[in-house]
């Protein structure tokens, strides 16, 4: 870089430093807790069921987000601290390992947590994959956990297997990875939020179904495929803004009932869903880059809003996401564990029906 260019970017960051304190300053005062869950209460659940796409873009018609600017998001990375111990700032999941030989022991149906938003279900010799992501690095962001499994030994495992499926909850690079895609099976189903279709089929696969909210899809064998509202946003480099829809997932089986929720910020929905479709045994809960609040609590929950999502939803147990891979927020990549575990002490709930599994664990599906 040239002495004037290093000269420009000073001057620049002379100018822009003030406006961006002072922007993360007032978003962080005018945000509360309180005012926050008035804001939810005050939205519709009727509304839940309403049109969601306009002018080429997708949105949530019970409360749309507010758009973030430049001045936002560095306002958040520079002057957004928050102060962890020495274990919030190290702590992570187990990584169980033999993965793959552990397996061919298995005989039932199983959750295997791979690492982040990335399980692998098996029901009735049927697997599913949701987000699939094996690769080192999240766009830019490194793993800070390895994958239980390697594509290759994925690949292996269902070699001889007819129907594998991929559901894939939103464009964000974290949950829908190009090279995972391309180099998962071609002969894979995979499905995808609408707007997304085109796009997968250039990873290398063949067999891609589109879907929008509470729109049902039969599997076969008495299996269906519900796709659901979530409150999110979509965004790639080459895909705009919302131009993709986000959801989550509901797998209904004749044996179990498998909730995923994506990524989403605490909203009616989970309630809704609970009135349209009770009985859900399993509900994977995000529980991922929530702080800071005043920053993420449109799109992503805290501890405290995931537990009363899944208490929203009816559902027998809780497993926890997307913590433990990836440093997205301010708080360290393990934190979200050990919030969770720190909550179930504190309010006394039933420890039971909480699965915070290891990465490589191996869950037998409970009928």
């Amino acid at each position: 870089m040239t002495f004037n260019r290093i000269w420009f970017f000073m001057g620049l960051a002379v100018f822009i430093m003030p406006a961006l304190s002072s922007c993360s300053s007032r978003d962080k005062e005018n945000f509360s807790e309180s005012m926050w869950a008035k804001q939810i209460e005050e939205t519709r659940s009727e509304d839940l069921h309403g049109s969601h796409y306009k002018d080429g873009r997708f949105f949530s018609p019970w409360m749309e987000m507010a758009d973030k600017r430049v001045l936002d998001v560095l306002g958040w990375k520079l002057f957004s601290k928050t102060d962890y111990t020495d274990l919030e700032k190290t702590y992570l999941p187990r990584v169980i390992p033999d993965t793959v030989n552990r397996l061919a022991k298995i005989k039932g149906d199983f959750v295997l947590w791979i690492g982040h938003n990335t399980f692998l279900i098996r029901i009735d010799g049927r697997y599913w994959m949701t987000d699939p992501i094996f690769s080192k690095h999240a766009l830019v962001l490194p793993r800070k956990t390895p994958p239980a499994l390697t594509l290759e030994a994925f690949n292996g495992l269902v070699k001889d297997a007819k129907d594998v499926n991929i559901v894939i909850s939103h464009n964000h690079y974290d949950h829908l990875d190009r090279f995972t895609m391309k180099n998962l099976p071609r002969h894979a189903t995979v499905y995808v939020p609408k707007g997304l279709k085109n796009y997968v089929m250039d990873m290398n696969k063949k067999n891609v179904h589109d879907m929008d909210w509470w729109e049902e899809r039969e599997i076969g064998n008495d299996t269906k495929l519900i796709c659901l509202p979530a409150q999110h946003w979509s965004l790639r480099i080459n895909q705009g803004r919302n131009r993709s829809l986000w959801a989550s997932w509901l797998l209904v089986t004749p044996t179990v009932t498998l909730y995923f929720g994506g990524d989403s910020g605490y909203f009616k929905g989970f309630g809704e869903i609970q009135r349209n479709y009770p009985a859900i045994d399993y509900a994977f809960m995000a529980t991922t880059a929530y702080h800071p609040r005043w920053f993420m609590h449109y799109q992503h929950m805290n501890i405290a809003e995931a537990v009363k999502g899944f208490e929203d939803l009816g559902a027998r147990y809780f497993i926890p996401t997307q913590w433990g891979t990836f440093h997205l927020g301010s708080e360290p990549a393990g934190y979200p564990g050990l919030d969770l575990i720190r909550h179930i002490n504190k309010h006394r709930l039933d420890p039971a029906r909480f699965k915070i599994m290891a990465i490589g664990e191996i869950l037998p599906i409970s009928r």
